[in-house]
């Protein structure tokens, strides 16, 4: 069996790298990012923006981008197309709902299946003038005289969602608030520095006006922890292995997948060199057994990218794994419920599905086989992970896939890997 060792350090953090162009397209002078992550979900943001006349520089993994007041957008001269980036979609309307023309925005097939009248009905309560296609993408946004500012209690725990609410609320007349149960990925807030407020309903972000006073993010952008999740549970499967991960987000919205680990009894050493504006340091992580348990509801938002290569490591470890109250999951690149439930039966691993969730009894022997990916990277990721303790090894239909998110997967991982 192979073993990983070494040291990597990661692409930038997805999430982050969506926003830091986004944000900075509103500031009328240049803006400069450090490692970048320009997968096809960030280059579809991007390409959004130059449509819309936000010019940008790439140079390696460094990024210039050359913003523009809102006001001052052009009338793109195609349908904006967010391909496979739900966050591209979602963020980038609540900017839409303001300007001065209609446009439209589209997105591949898979995109075009997930729901957005989470995002439709809070920006027309704002007074936005939205066309869907029965709630999906295309969406066509209308010029209105005014976005008013609303106080908005999230139906469900999305940071893509309370995201759009607080954008449109930047240049909305009055103020927006946003109410939050289940805390979710908070890096907009982070990065707008926007007020933040609790009480007895929960946190309460608040955005008003800001139409000149978008602060500059320049920043040597964290390496993305979805990404350093699947390294850490390829080390944490494979007897005598250690591996360090250098520069990495540990934002604790985005770091619940270490908590679970620890929950399952695994030690890792986890050192912050970085606090502000996004917090950043390395995690060391070798080799331990690994005990199941049940994953408790208020940590799912925290970990939805997690939950496929999490239920690879629930396949080797001991006890009974259940997890529950992730009915999100059926409403990502594909429905990765289904997906994982399917291609862990396919390579051996018995597995009970839920509505919400799904339940392993472990430790199993993964056999090996052909796996369904659905054009999910996530998916394609996480059984790599699998095939490298798999008896008989795994065939992933399209390896091409992880393009989307971390088109670099590949190579990273052989670098680690010494068999």
């Amino acid at each position: 069996m192979p073993i990983v060792s070494g040291s990597l350090t990661l692409p930038g953090d997805k999430s982050i790298s969506h926003r830091a162009a986004l944000f900075s397209a509103l500031r009328d002078d240049f803006s400069h990012f450090e490692n970048f992550n320009f997968n096809r979900d960030c280059q579809a943001t991007l390409n959004c923006l130059k449509n819309l006349g936000v010019e940008s520089i790439r140079s390696d993994s460094r990024l210039t981008i050359k913003g523009r007041i809102l006001s001052s957008w052009l009338n793109p001269s195609e349908t904006l197309n967010a391909e496979n980036s739900g966050t591209t979609a979602r963020l980038l309307s609540g900017l839409l709902v303001h300007l001065p023309f209609k446009t439209t925005l589209a997105g591949d097939s898979s995109l075009s299946k997930r729901p957005m009248k989470r995002i439709i009905d809070p920006l027309q309560k704002m007074g936005a003038k939205i066309e869907s296609t029965e709630g999906h993408l295309p969406l066509t946004f209308f010029p209105v005289e005014q976005i008013k500012g609303i106080e908005y209690e999230l139906p469900v725990a999305s940071a893509q969602v309370k995201s759009a609410v607080l954008l449109a609320g930047l240049f909305a007349d009055g103020v927006t608030r946003v109410i939050e149960n289940v805390p979710t990925r908070d890096h907009t807030e982070r990065l707008l520095k926007l007020k933040v407020e609790y009480d007895q309903n929960g946190r309460k972000i608040i955005s008003s006006s800001r139409e000149n006073s978008i602060p500059d993010i320049s920043m040597t952008i964290p390496g993305d922890f979805s990404s350093a999740a699947f390294f850490i549970a390829a080390a944490l499967l494979l007897p005598d292995s250690e591996l360090i991960i250098k520069n990495v987000s540990l934002n604790p919205t985005r770091t619940g997948f270490i908590d679970i680990l620890e929950k399952m009894g695994v030690k890792l050493e986890v050192n912050i060199t970085q606090n502000s504006p996004e917090p950043m340091g390395e995690v060391v992580v070798g080799y331990q057994p690994l005990q199941n348990i049940t994953v408790p509801a208020e940590i799912i938002p925290n970990i939805i990218d997690e939950i496929p290569v999490l239920s690879i490591l629930a396949a080797k470890a001991e006890g009974t794994f259940e997890l529950r109250h992730a009915k999100e999951l059926r409403f990502k690149e594909s429905d990765r419920i289904s997906a994982m439930v399917q291609n862990l039966r396919s390579v051996g691993v018995e597995i009970t599905e839920y509505e919400d969730g799904f339940k392993i009894e472990g430790p199993q022997t993964i056999k090996g086989g052909k796996i369904k990916t659905f054009g999910d990277h996530r998916i394609a990721m996480s059984f790599a992970i699998a095939n490298l303790c798999s008896e008989q090894g795994i065939e992933i239909d399209r390896p091409e896939c992880v393009e989307v998110s971390f088109p670099q997967f590949w190579g990273l991982l052989k670098s680690v890997v010494k068999e």
